[in-house]
């Protein structure tokens, strides 16, 4: 992948916040908030923690390295394709044979073994297969065209979430102009091929026609960091120094676009509103 030429610095006086892009797809994801013991959960869209993550991680950073500079950026999601969940199960046990541990230590701060003994345990593991998300970054534009170009070129291995998720190309979409609201809405869907012309051959069999129907645009629901939102999700990292890992909480809003589709010839009318999304109707009651 080539990397686009540096942005025209902007004028004196002008905003100099812009929006990074990234593709998030791969054959499995994990955006989880939350694990207890042998549970590893994840959530249906990625978390901030896990997106601020890769990027310390293309960057460079050292888990202990402070994220002074990336927690301040705002994150909006937009589900381009949801996927599916996943459960994985395991088995775990000593391979020498021996009992495994318990959580309890001794007196001299050791592991004492399982009692009775237990030989395996079980622990469940969920996952997200085939989603693709768009990830937006608004923030400082210096700092965000380093971000993009260490996406490209990536200091340490980048993941969806966890090390056994590595992500597909395109990572990176480049630097947006606008808010988060507005680059989610006029970038086109990245749903694959598949999904895509499975989505038209469904339109075409709800408008009963023996062919796909290409229509120009398509719903799809974002989340986006807001301080005046009316939801709370805790996944904003402070630490990810594996001795002292932290997080708080941000304040997010949910809702739905109507974006491009991307589909070489959309099936359109002459009357304007593409009549392939469907009839609405509450339309007239300007809904």
């Amino acid at each position: 992948m080539t990397t686009p030429p540096p942005a025209t610095p902007a004028p004196q006086g002008t905003k100099t916040e812009a929006v990074l892009l990234l593709r998030l797809a791969g054959p499995l994801q994990s955006w989880g908030s939350r694990s207890a013991f042998n549970r590893r959960e994840t959530n249906p869209e990625p978390t901030k923690s896990g997106v601020i993550g890769l990027l310390a991680a293309a960057a460079g950073m050292a888990r202990e390295d402070p994220l002074d500079e990336l927690t301040p950026l705002s994150l909006g999601v937009r589900v381009d394709q949801p996927g599916t969940l996943l459960r994985d199960y395991h088995t775990v046990s000593d391979f020498r044979g021996r009992p495994l541990l318990q959580a309890g230590v001794s007196a001299k701060g050791l592991q004492k073994p399982t009692s009775p003994a237990k030989y395996t345990h079980v622990t469940t593991r969920y996952y997200l297969q085939d989603a693709v998300f768009v990830a937006a970054v608004a923030g400082p534009r210096d700092l965000l065209r380093t971000l993009d170009q260490a996406v490209r070129a990536p200091s340490f291995p980048l993941a969806l979430g966890r090390r056994s998720c590595p992500p597909t190309q395109p990572l990176a979409l480049g630097l947006r102009e606008g808010s988060l609201e507005q680059v989610l809405r006029e970038e086109p869907w990245q749903a694959s091929r598949r999904a895509r012309e499975q989505y038209a051959a469904q339109c075409g069999r709800e408008q009963e026609l023996d062919r796909p129907l290409y229509p120009a645009r398509i719903d799809r629901s974002i989340t986006v960091e807001d301080p005046e939102g009316d939801d709370v999700l805790h996944d904003s990292p402070v630490s990810f120094d594996p001795y002292a890992r932290s997080f708080t909480s941000r304040r997010v809003r949910h809702g739905w676009l109507s974006i491009p589709t991307g589909f070489p010839r959309p099936d359109t009318t002459d009357d304007g509103p593409d009549e392939a999304a469907g009839h609405d109707p509450f339309a007239l009651l300007g809904w």
